[in-house]
Parts: structure tokens; sequence; C-alpha cells
């Protein structure tokens, strides 16, 4: 595997992740006021032929889809908390590279970053390649196989 590369692809991901956490709590909160309304439908409503009924399938997929999202949000936490751990092992001028470059990649950000850092291209990228390793060591003990 290249470490580098899945480094890199987890970088690119940081802010949807960020993202996404906060819109699995919505969506379960969404999904718990759903349930709420299920639960005052009227359960002698006529049954689904081959069911418990409407009214115990509709609760009961709402349950999984609850329980499913709470286990994916989890897993984003622990996902956000790692990477989060990778980045403070890093100094603060890799941090601002890699954020620039990666987690907030904006046009021209190599141009700004040779502004901001008084250094020229080749040098930014020269720091580019040694936060990333620094940043993969950090997270996965190694930066290739």
């Amino acid at each position: 595997m290249k470490w580098k590369d899945e480094a890199t692809e987890k970088l690119r991901r940081y802010d949807a992740m960020h993202t996404a956490q906060k819109n699995i709590a919505r969506e379960i909160a969404r999904l718990k006021e759903e349930a709420f309304a299920i639960r005052r439908a009227d359960p002698e409503a006529t049954p689904v032929r081959g069911s418990g009924g409407r009214y115990d399938e509709t609760l009961m997929n709402n349950i999984v889809k609850r329980q499913e999202l709470a286990w994916t949000l989890k897993q984003v936490k622990l996902w956000i908390a790692n990477t989060d751990r990778g980045l403070l092992a890093l100094n603060e001028e890799e941090r601002q590279v890699l954020q620039r470059l990666y987690l907030y990649p904006e046009k021209g950000a190599i141009n700004r970053l040779c502004e901001e850092l008084g250094m020229e291209q080749s040098t930014v990228y020269r720091k580019r390649d040694q936060a990333l390793e620094h940043f993969t060591i950090a997270m996965y003990g190694f930066a290739e196989t």
C-alpha cells in the first residue's frame, strides 16, 4: 500500500468528514423525531400483507437507520480524532502547508504559501513532501511499504 497516497486522501477528505459528522448527527435527530411521530400513529392500522403491519415495519426501519447512522457517526468521530492527532504531530509550518494544499485547498495556494513563507515554489513543494511524510509516519508508523 502507498501510505503517502492514503494520507493525502485522508487530508483531502478532512473537511467533508467534519461536514458529515454534523449532518449525520442532524439526521439521527430527525429520525428520532420521526420515530416519535410513528409511535403516535395508529398501531391498529391495517397491516401490510406478509408483515407485522405498516406501523411496525416503519418503526423498525427507523430504528435500524438510526443504529446504522450511530455506528457511522462513531466511525467518523474516530476518523477525525485520529487525523487530528496526526496533524498535531506536525510543526506549525508543516501544518500550514498541508492545510493550504489539502485540508482547505484554494486556487493559487502555492503562490500564497510562497509569499507567506518567503520561499520559492521548489522549496514549498519540498516542504509539502516533508510535511506529508511526517504526517504519514505520525498516522501509520511509516511512509511507504
